[in-house]
């Protein structure tokens, strides 16, 4: 079955670590599927606020699965947006309290940090390229709904506190933190939503990921790749693993599946 469209995870996937740049094979290849009709999609646990590094292929990109599926939009319509119950929000605030770790918090508008400390800015401000990204005031953005929770919580305690959060999912891409959203909120339920609203059969899709936060995704879609610098629990669940993102991984997995062609 033709693949119709392709939904990308962005940190470890399209964009390296080591270069904070996407690799210039991948953005010929993305080209070549966008020039033949196939839709672009990016499927991140970024919020939008934290898109920063997609700069080369902004004019392929046809819609966006962000904050791991808690909202989903193309252009100006958003396609979903589910928000975690205030009384988990709290839940969740008191374990990082109890822990003494810190918290991102991404609002509907605005994204602040609990507890802040400088493993937040090593990470998001230095790993994934923010620079002098400003947060919000924590107690504003606590009024607004709230997508996901990012707290710095090791394995131990995320699998103690997740039991008390019916509402919520969690998935972790990062042996530092956890991404956690409501459970209606994944980025396979998000790519679900993309292809609905867009008339595409699930099966005519293809999804690339590198981190625990893409399982979900890579089982939905009608192929899953996981790159060669995926985690082993994500090249566990993908239909096929490519190379990693610095060695064509992209760009050699379309080739496989005859998405592009050999020029």
């Amino acid at each position: 079955m033709a693949i119709k469209a392709l939904f990308f995870d962005i940190d470890g996937t399209l964009v390296s670590f080591k270069t904070h740049q996407i690799p210039e094979s991948t953005v010929d290849a993305l080209r070549k599927v966008h020039d033949k009709g196939v839709k672009i999609f990016i499927s991140t646990g970024r919020p939008l606020k934290f898109i920063v590094n997609l700069s080369q292929i902004e004019d392929l990109i046809d819609g966006y699965v962000t904050t791991n599926g808690a909202l989903c939009f193309i252009g100006n319509k958003t396609i979903c947006c589910n928000s975690i119950n205030k009384d988990e929000v709290e839940k969740i605030l008191k374990k990082c309290e109890e822990a003494n770790c810190p918290s991102v918090v991404v609002g509907e508008n605005n994204i602040a940090v609990y507890n802040h400390e400088t493993i937040v800015d090593k990470i998001f401000r230095e790993g994934l390229g923010l620079g002098d990204f400003e947060f919000a005031n924590l107690e504003d953005t606590l009024h607004e709904n709230i997508l996901q929770m990012t707290p710095f919580l090791t394995l131990e305690e995320e699998a103690a506190l997740m039991p008390t959060l019916p509402g919520c999912t969690s998935g972790r891409w990062s042996p530092d933190f956890t991404d956690i959203t409501d459970l209606k909120a994944d980025k396979g339920k998000g790519i679900t939503a993309i292809a609905k609203h867009e008339d595409i059969d699930i099966t005519e899709t293809m999804a690339f990921g590198d981190g625990g936060n893409d399982n979900t995704m890579l089982l939905t879609a009608g192929i899953g790749i996981a790159m060669g610098n995926a985690n082993e629990s994500t090249k566990q669940v993908a239909d096929y693993i490519t190379d990693t993102v610095d060695e064509d991984g992209i760009k050699n997995a379309l080739l496989h599946f005859g998405v592009i062609e050999a020029s």
